[in-house]
């Protein structure tokens, strides 16, 4: 069941997607104190999320990885569908888990572990607010990506397309993934190809 919280005016718009209610209890006593930003409302799955995105506009979804009906990673095409340019960050108490290095090779706007203080979680959404991509420092993915793209030549959208097309994914998935357009899609799969010399 969906949780709306009301007004948020004048400050940042905030729908947090976790299936625990503990858990988006827990983010509205970290962010009462700061008047920057509201929760405009909650929601328990990824199918409820890409919903109140649509009716709510927030301005970030603070999205928990692991969903009832889906991976954080496989909502994150339709809530940007529904709401364009909304900044997503995916929200997790797993460090290691498998589909985080793909998650932050494909364009989300950050990953932030639950184990956040207050001033950082705030700090962080601030942040992401401004168009910055913040990833707790404890996930070196990005790393690991940075030196790809030098080692390669790929640029990083290239490198994002790749590592979707490795997960298994095909180029119509991508595209809705990415918010990009099949060609857009196929195109850059054409340069990276070209650039590593591979012909499939």
């Amino acid at each position: 069941m969906a949780a709306v919280t009301g007004s948020t005016s004048g400050a940042l718009r905030l729908l947090v997607v976790d299936d625990h209610p503990v858990v988006v209890g827990g983010v509205q006593l970290l962010l009462r104190s700061d008047p920057g930003i509201g929760i405009a409302g909650s929601a328990r799955s990824g199918r409820e999320a890409v919903r109140l995105a649509g009716e709510l506009r927030p301005d970030i979804v603070l999205l928990d990885l692991r969903l009832p009906d889906m991976l954080g990673t496989e909502a994150a095409g339709s809530l940007r569908a529904r709401a364009p340019g909304v900044r997503i960050v995916l929200f997790t108490a797993y460090a290691d888990h498998a589909a985080l290095p793909a998650a932050l090779a494909g364009g989300l706007d950050g990953c932030l572990l639950k184990d956040s203080s207050t001033t950082d979680l705030a700090a962080a959404l601030r942040r992401v607010a401004a168009g910055e991509r913040v990833v707790d420092p404890r996930l070196d993915a990005d790393a690991g990506v940075t030196e790809a793209l030098v080692r390669t030549g790929l640029t990083r959208r290239e490198y994002e397309v790749l590592r979707w097309v490795a997960l298994g994914r095909t180029n119509p998935e991508i595209a809705e993934e990415l918010g990009l357009t099949r060609n857009t899609v196929k195109a850059y799969l054409q340069n990276a190809m070209a650039k590593l010399g591979a012909h499939n």
